[in-house]
């Protein structure tokens, strides 16, 4: 596979974790890559096995101009609905840089509010460098808050699913009900405290 594009200037890439998942937050990455610093293998974080995320992870960590991770917490999503607050995990990604970016890519169709120019790229985090290493700085940081709600509510499974809709973590939901860490907006979880 051909590098991805890496933009001149000082551009972040963004990208969210955690919007399909019934649990926990979403949770978004901001990067601006250092291009006198190439990182080998950067892709969307989905197409990377746990143990390649977790070494690019430390890898962007080390090598970026700056990064930043932010999320929207279960209660915000439920208020605001997950699009809202995904751009919102974003917006706080952005200003937590410790950089100013000339101007922002944002992975997906929609742009969150910022103070600087910005483009949106369908399939981004397969597309340009900054925005696969802000995938994979927001999913090894959101896998990791699953780990840390496996620990408290080890009866559903989080370390196994990560909070997606899986068969295994609908069975468990049934049968305990949702924790304070499940989306109550979302359909299967709403149907639940109906009963």
């Amino acid at each position: 596979m051909s590098p991805l594009a890496l933009p001149e200037g000082l551009t972040c890439g963004v990208d969210e974790a955690g919007r399909g998942p019934l649990a926990g937050p979403v949770t978004a990455a901001a990067v601006i890559l250092d291009p006198r610093n190439h990182i080998d293998g950067l892709n969307d974080s989905k197409k990377l096995s746990a143990k390649r995320r977790a070494a690019l992870s430390v890898e962007i960590r080390a090598k970026a101009i700056s990064w930043a991770v932010a999320e929207a917490s279960v209660e915000e999503i439920d208020r605001v609905n997950i699009l809202q607050a995904s751009l919102l995990a974003m917006r706080r990604a952005v200003d937590g840089l410790a950089v100013r970016p000339e101007k922002a890519l944002i992975d997906g169709n929609i742009c969150p509010r910022l103070d600087c120019p910005m483009q949106a790229i369908v399939g981004g985090d397969g597309k340009v460098a900054s925005i696969a290493a802000a995938s994979i700085l927001a999913k090894t940081v959101r896998d990791a808050d699953m780990l840390a709600l496996h620990a408290v509510y080890p009866m559903y499974g989080f370390d196994r699913h990560k909070g997606y809709p899986t068969a295994f973590h609908l069975q468990t939901l049934r049968a305990h009900g949702p924790c304070p860490a499940h989306r109550r907006s979302y359909a299967p979880v709403a149907q639940l405290l109906l009963l």
